[in-house]
């Protein structure tokens, strides 16, 4: 199933994505796409019925988050041999683990605010793994029966904030606007392997990021397990999995956004995103 919300922000409607691509509204069967309709009994009440009994949506409304209620997103440090070798870091031991502030999230099209003061704000494309229902302690041989989905996320980072200002990358990962996810949230039972998946990232038509979640240091499974040692993850949560090489970051000279400019990203089977960035101050005036 291809669970999407759609809607204007903050009155998105519970939906999904037909067999032909039509976007059919299930808020008669759920109030929304959280974590009661996530975990494995939620998904087969859901899977149980006729996407052609459910009302068709007119038009093209604006897609929002797919999940709703988000309760943390965990990302994941230098997960690709060739992004760590560009940022001149060696490839982690360990998974390196940092927050993202939910308040970062948003819809896959919706625009991108260049922090205020920013002269350092980046891209990257990542695989989103959806917790389904909770794991704690998991082994990685159990751990992939506890992912709901999977969701296309534009990682986006402030460089300056998350490098130059001390501390932890939790500052320069968290501005608002920053966590775009979806169209869609696909569910396990349609990726056949998440472990083999194109990714791709282009910003003003011009392709920076070319990768495959084959090339991960820490693969899905193992990344559910070794989350699940330190804190529970709990229906709705969202692992962002780490990013191919490509970043602005690791550009010689470094490339970095500037309000106008327009990204577009995607992956195999979970869709496109496409942003387009404003100045802080023109999002502050709107």
């Amino acid at each position: 199933m291809k669970l999407v919300r759609y809607g204007a922000p903050g009155q998105e409607r519970p939906g999904l994505i037909d067999a032909q691509g039509k976007l059919r509204d299930l808020s008669a069967h759920v109030g929304d796409i959280d974590a009661g309709t996530l975990v494995r009994a939620g998904r087969a009440r859901l899977a149980a019925i006729d996407p052609a009994s459910l009302p068709e949506v007119a038009g093209a409304p604006r897609h929002g988050a797919p999940v709703a209620h988000v309760g943390k997103m965990i990302c994941i440090g230098l997960n690709y041999t060739d992004h760590a070798a560009e940022t001149g870091a060696k490839p982690p031991a360990q998974p390196i683990l940092f927050m993202k502030a939910t308040s970062a999230i948003m819809g896959p099209n919706d625009d991108v605010v260049i922090p205020k003061d920013s002269v350092k704000t980046d891209w990257e494309v990542e695989l989103g793994v959806v917790i389904g229902d909770a794991a704690r302690h998991v082994s990685a041989a159990d751990a992939l029966n506890h992912v709901a989905g999977y969701l296309l996320v534009n990682d986006l980072s402030e460089r300056e904030f998350q490098l130059e200002h001390g501390g932890q990358w939790v500052k320069g990962k968290s501005c608002d606007t920053f966590g775009p996810i979806g169209p869609w949230l696909l569910t396990a039972d349609e990726v056949a392997d998440p472990q083999n998946l194109a990714m791709w990232l282009e910003v003003n038509g011009h392709r920076y990021q070319n990768g495959n979640t084959r090339n991960m240091i820490f693969g899905v499974a193992e990344l559910v397990s070794y989350v699940s040692r330190y804190m529970t993850l709990q229906p709705g949560d969202i692992i962002s999995t780490g990013t191919p090489a490509g970043v602005g970051l690791g550009l010689k000279p470094p490339v970095y956004l500037r309000p106008g400019d327009v990204i577009e990203l995607g992956i195999d089977g979970l869709g496109t995103q496409r942003q387009r960035t404003v100045a802080y101050s023109e999002a502050a005036q709107s």
